[in-house]
Formats: C-alpha cells, structure tokens, sequence
C-alpha cells in the first residue's frame, strides 16, 4: 500500500509540474485622445472702415488651416483680448498669451490701418500657439475700401497657406 500512496503522490506533482505556466499577455495602453486642435478667429475692427473690417471677418471665419479643426469665431477683437490679459504688445509673448487665455492651438487675426487719404492697409496674421510661432502675416495697401473688400479674400488665403 505504501506504493500506492507513493505512486499517486508522484503522479500528483507530475501533473502540477508539467502544466504550462501562464505566458504573461503584455497590456498595450493606448494614449489618450488628442485634443481637437482649435483655430480661433478674432473679429476685424475698424472705426475707419467698417465695411472692410465686416468682409474681412467673413473671410476669416471662412478659412481653414491645415492641421487644425474647425474655426471657432471669438466674440471680441484681438486688442479686447489683449487688453483682458493685460498684454498689449504685437508680440509672440502676448500672442501666445492671447492664445492660451482663449484655449486655441492657433490665432487667425486681421489689421486694418488708415494709410494715405483713403488708403488702407490690412494685415492677416496666423499665429501657432503651440510653436509659440507667427506663421504668415501677409499684407497690402488697398487704394479704396471696395478694393480691400474685393482684395481681402486672396489676402486671407495667402496667409493662411503652411
């Protein structure tokens, strides 16, 4: 009898010890979901030429970037912004701050400037908040205000070309 308790005994470790071990699964974690990136629109002003400043914030709000999402249209212009921040300079350190303050991975953003008599000069900035960069700033003297209306369009494309 003895050899049958010894003979069930190694059995019993034969069969724990020949059972394969569990081969350890690697967990993949995937990243978190980016963000959308935002591309935020400030709205032209001009006391000087309204209607200008009205066709340029339509151009604006039509425009895309490539790399970031839709356009999202800020309720105040880049110098109430700026003005909020305390930060008034046209520089990359308060551009960036614009940008933060307003949660945007890119500011889109026009100028418009009394020149000569009559004249203006409209200027449409792209700023990469994230890059901490200026992008394109492309600009141009209209002789009339319907040529700045007419012209606004090509400006805006030209500006907002990576």
């Amino acid at each position: 009898m003895r050899l049958g308790a010894f003979t069930a005994a190694v059995v019993a470790i034969s069969a724990c010890a020949s059972a394969p071990r569990p081969v350890a699964t690697p967990v993949v974690v995937a990243p978190p979901p980016r963000p959308p990136q935002k591309l935020v629109v400030l709205p032209a002003e001009s006391d000087a030429f309204p209607s200008v400043a009205k066709a340029t914030t339509e151009s604006l709000l039509q425009a895309r970037v490539d790399g970031l999402g839709a356009t999202q249209a800020s309720k105040v212009s880049l110098e109430v912004v700026q003005l909020s921040i305390e930060c008034v300079d046209p520089s990359v350190t308060c551009y960036e701050a614009v940008g933060r303050s307003l949660a945007a991975n890119g500011l889109l953003f026009a100028q418009i400037a009394a020149v000569k008599h009559r004249q203006l000069k409209v200027t449409i900035t792209f700023f990469d908040v994230d890059e901490k960069t200026l992008k394109t700033k492309a600009e141009k003297v209209f002789p009339t205000e319907q040529a700045a209306t007419a012209g606004v369009p090509e400006l805006v494309a030209e500006a907002t070309r990576r």
